[in-house]
């Protein structure tokens, strides 16, 4: 059996039930249940195919294959941490950001906030208008648009995001068209014909448009609303309303730089959602 073919995921919680002598220890360690952790670990032994613990009343003991496992993914451990956990500098853990590309905006407005007093992480912002896989560890922290049905993420609901048409002054004729497959760039792509539109290939760009007096945008209020010099120019779009959500790791949502990031992160969410709803 190769192991690097298993899932990492499972060969963590054996690690923590190895290392723990039984599920309660674990459960404490890695957020999951003690039936969870019986029913994954009954999973790891038969693709393993070898009896890996020994069920006793006072825990769970290590049989001579589980030792020996324990050996080789230990070992393995030392060289799949550096890609699969949050890459640690001079101490510091890396958590990766991501939201889409006005989220973002907002969240390195209020980057000083999210690394807080401590200055205890590094930070990186992704700006990226598809879904990275956070159960992948592509990043720490996601700011979603749905709740994710993913097992293995923990997610908390922040606020409701909204959208309308911002322009400058008088409405222009034009719209900003994103080419993109985002809800608020398939709304002006089906409402707008395409010689009514300029097209971009960036929402910043179609910010631009919007602040030169060229075009009308489409953003959500809480860009809209902020930026200096546009006007919501018509009624809020109901069909792009959608709930927000962030999104984490269950098992990576207890390491205490990545606890005090979500806490932060999630009150700068708060606070911008509740100031649109006052």
């Amino acid at each position: 059996m190769n192991e690097t073919n298993l899932d990492w995921d499972d060969l963590r919680l054996f690690l923590a039930v190895a290392r723990g002598g039984g599920l309660a220890v674990a459960a404490q360690a890695t957020g999951k249940s003690p039936p969870t952790l019986g029913r994954r670990m009954l999973a790891l032994e038969t693709a393993v195919g070898a009896e890996l613990f020994q069920r006793l009343p006072r825990g769970y003991d290590l049989t001579e294959a589980g030792a020996a496992f324990l050996t080789k993914i230990t070992a393995l451990e030392t060289q799949i941490d550096p890609l699969t956990q949050s890459a640690r500098r001079d101490g510091r853990p890396l958590i990766r950001i991501s939201a889409g590309t006005w989220m973002t905006r907002v969240l390195c407005d209020a980057a000083d906030q999210i690394l807080g007093p401590r200055r205890d992480t590094r930070l990186r912002f992704i700006a990226a208008d598809h879904v990275l896989d956070i159960a992948r560890r592509e990043a720490v922290i996601g700011i979603r648009n749905h709740r994710p049905e993913q097992l293995g993420l923990a997610c908390r609901r922040v606020g409701q995001v909204r959208f309308a048409g911002y322009a400058t002054g008088a409405r222009p004729v034009l719209w900003a068209r994103v080419m993109g497959k985002t809800p608020s760039a398939q709304w002006v792509a089906a409402h707008k014909e395409p010689g009514d539109c300029l097209e971009v290939t960036t929402p910043r760009n179609a910010l631009d448009l919007a602040l030169a007096g060229a075009a009308c945008v489409v953003l959500p209020t809480f860009v809209g609303d902020r930026t200096p010099g546009l006007l919501q120019v018509t009624p809020l779009i109901d069909e792009l309303q959608h709930d927000q959500w962030l999104v984490t790791h269950a098992q990576e949502r207890f390491i205490p730089e990545v606890r005090g990031t979500i806490d932060r992160v999630y009150t700068v969410l708060r606070d911008l959602h509740r100031m649109r709803d006052v």
